[in-house]
This record gives structure tokens, sequence and C-alpha cells, in this order.
């Protein structure tokens, strides 16, 4: 098993949303970054688990876990005319882009905000916390993952 970060606008789809439906597959779609497309398409496997972190809101942060539960497939996003992520390059028989579905695991007790994984030194390699390497998807290693639980553990309890 792998981890794995992906990011997410909470106003598009938000770990309130996977919570509230935990025994649906939701649809992770409108990676448009050939690495990351990469990443979901070579590497992300059925069980993974996924950090979940809000972005382009404020503060932004890891709000909880999911985990992989279809790995990647067409984004139908690619084909829909009427979706920003439309991409006319694309066709059924050479699709450009993919997909992936992820299932709640679990909500954090409280936001681990980007401010506070940037003052963490056991994460500063992370390329969430580093500038300019802030990928749609990106890995997370086995000590980065434990790092990043120890910090949910001493997050204040709601």
């Amino acid at each position: 098993m792998a981890y794995w970060l992906f990011k997410t606008e909470p106003d598009e789809l938000s770990i309130d949303d996977l919570k509230a439906e935990p025994s649906r597959s939701f649809l992770w779609d409108g990676v448009r970054n050939y690495q990351a497309r990469n990443f979901l398409r070579d590497q992300v496997q059925l069980g993974d688990q996924v950090l979940i972190y809000h972005s382009s809101c404020k503060p932004p942060g890891i709000a909880g876990i999911a985990r992989v539960s279809r790995t990647a497939y067409p984004d139908p996003s690619q084909f829909d005319a009427t979706s920003p992520y439309f991409d006319a390059k694309s066709t059924a028989d050479n699709p450009r882009w993919v997909a992936v579905d992820v299932q709640f695991e679990q909500k954090f007790d409280q936001l681990l905000m980007l401010d506070m994984l940037k003052k963490y030194t056991k994460l500063a390699n992370m390329p969430l916390v580093r500038k300019g390497n802030r990928l749609s998807v990106m890995p997370v290693t086995d000590d980065e993952w434990h790092a990043i639980l120890s910090l949910k553990a001493l997050s204040p309890q709601d």
C-alpha cells in the first residue's frame, strides 16, 4: 500500500462531502498536469490511502483521509464539452487524462493547516511544503505519513 496527497477545492469536493456518504465512491477527476496524471495512471493502486488536502481556500490544509476504491480509468470530464476539464484532443481510443475513485476513511478533528505543516521539520522534504512543488496528486513517504498522523494526534479536539 502506498500513501498519497490529493488536493481539492472544498467547494468542488470536500472531506465533508466524502463523510456525508461514507459507503459511496467519489470520482476524482479534473487532473490536468502530466506528472500528477502519471501518478494516478501508473502508481496509484486499489486500497492506497490518501490525505485529502483542501486548497484554494482560507486556510488550506489536510482535512482527512480517503482510500482509493477504483484505479485509473479515462476521466469522463475530458469528453464533456460543457466541462471546464474538457480536452478536445482526447478521444475514446486515446484518452489523455485519467480519474480514480476515492472513498471516505476519516475526517480529522482539526484541519492540519499548511502554515503548521511548513514549520514541522519532519516534513521539510515533502513537496507540499516546498515552494513551487504543489501538484494536485503527490506521493507521501511512510515517514511523512506517520509524521502527519502524529500531528493529527497532537491537534486540539473539537
